[in-house]
């Protein structure tokens, strides 16, 4: 569970805007002074954005560093899991079968929040099941003691300081106890994981009962994860993902997110849906995703997918959050890999990164991790070296790379 979480704390950083209003610039941290004098100014700052001292009081057990979470933070380790080997884990038969199950045991509230956020059951769902398991497993650590902790370390300061404020305006309102505050160690909070800055401006009462209670009501989780998933930009009626088959005759270079035809061009081409159907031949625009390369699973992915992506900007995650939701809504399992894949290791990744910094690309810095960036420069290159533009690397590609110094 700790994976999933530490994924999603990149997106949710970025692309958040704050409530609190905090500045960017010359926001206090450890290289101010020692922990007292800092904690005192924060103080006057949340009682000037309007933070009660009720709710300092309350958390006051809790405004402490703790390096222990700043130790965390800095030992996270890149994830190396394939996709195939990530979605078979985490989309398991059992964990399908408890997606179904709180459909119908939570249809109505279901009903509710698609007519009223236009996000459908299954995609809520799927969030839901990745993220917590449905309420079983949320964290255990108090999220104000790990995000004042992250507030006075000087690595993304200004972003926490805003996610305490926000904190303890939940208190302000009754909707959290400090007590109840028991989330991951980065300070998400609830069965769909939310940042107390999401938690404050996207969560909503859906059970009546006065409170925004994301960590016990799941009528509360259903309406705000549909909530936060439309200010995302989700499309009401759209599709978000397909799987489908795809001919080794396929022009690999039209694959990939950056690449978008209407659904005939795909049919055209020879792509059909996973069950050998044929693709509707309509202008719907979508794009080709092959997490492993043209020989293994393949989808077309719509404008909705994107949603996916800034809820967590993990190629992989969002791809298996996606794939999750469909067989929560009734498709079946994907179809294997039509050869062998040759694994990709973390250090044959850094290499790869290495070298294509080296020829001018902008890969996101040099992590062992096969990231957005990474696969637009590796598809770059396999049209220029001739080789199939599928956008995965594989030891042919890095030898011939290595060819280039």
């Amino acid at each position: 569970m700790t994976f999933r979480r530490s994924l999603r704390l990149a997106a949710v950083l970025a692309a958040l805007a704050f409530s609190s209003g905090t500045a960017l610039a010359a926001v206090p941290c450890r290289t101010s002074g020692p922990f007292e004098r800092w904690l005192e100014g924060f103080k006057q700052e949340a009682l000037a954005k309007g933070v009660s001292r009720n709710a300092l009081a309350q958390a006051a057990p809790y405004l402490v560093y703790d390096q222990r979470i700043i130790n965390i933070d800095r030992g996270q380790r890149v994830f190396s899991q394939t996709f195939t080997e990530f979605a078979g884990r985490m989309v398991s038969a059992g964990r399908v079968s408890q997606g179904k199950a709180h459909l119908k045991k939570h249809a109505a509230v279901f009903a509710r929040a698609e007519q009223q956020y236009g996000v459908p059951p299954a995609v809520i769902a799927g969030f839901w099941g990745l993220e917590s398991d449905f309420g079983a497993f949320m964290g255990k650590e108090n999220a104000i003691r790990s995000i004042t902790s992250l507030a006075y370390d000087c690595r993304r300061a200004e972003m926490f300081r805003g996610h305490l404020i926000d904190a303890l305006r939940l208190i302000d309102r009754g909707d959290l106890a400090p007590t109840e505050m028991i989330g991951a160690w980065a300070g998400e909070l609830g069965q769909t994981q939310m940042m107390p800055s999401e938690y404050m401006k996207f969560a909503v009462d859906y059970d009546g009962d006065g409170h925004r209670n994301l960590l016990r009501s799941p009528a509360d989780v259903i309406g705000s994860s549909a909530n936060y998933l439309a200010h995302l930009g989700w499309k009401r009626g759209a599709p978000w993902l397909q799987e489908v088959r795809v001919p080794q005759t396929l022009p690999w270079k039209e694959s990939g997110l950056d690449v978008k035809h209407p659904r005939g061009q795909w049919a055209k081409w020879g792509v059909v849906l996973a069950d050998g159907r044929a693709l509707p031949n309509d202008a719907l625009p979508a794009s080709l995703l092959l997490p492993m390369g043209r020989h293994g699973p393949a989808f077309l992915v719509y404008d909705n997918f994107q949603v996916y992506l800034t809820w967590n900007n993990s190629l992989i995650y969002s791809a298996t959050a996606a794939y999750y939701a469909t067989r929560i809504a009734g498709a079946g399992p994907m179809r294997k890999p039509t050869a062998p894949i040759a694994p990709v290791t973390m250090e044959m990744t850094r290499e790869l990164q290495q070298i294509l910094t080296r020829l001018g690309h902008d890969v996101g810095g040099v992590d062992g991790k096969l990231g957005m960036g990474t696969r637009q420069a590796v598809k770059t290159m396999q049209v220029k070296l001739g080789l199939p533009a599928d956008s995965y690397p594989t030891p042919e590609l890095l030898e011939r790379l290595r060819q280039t110094r």
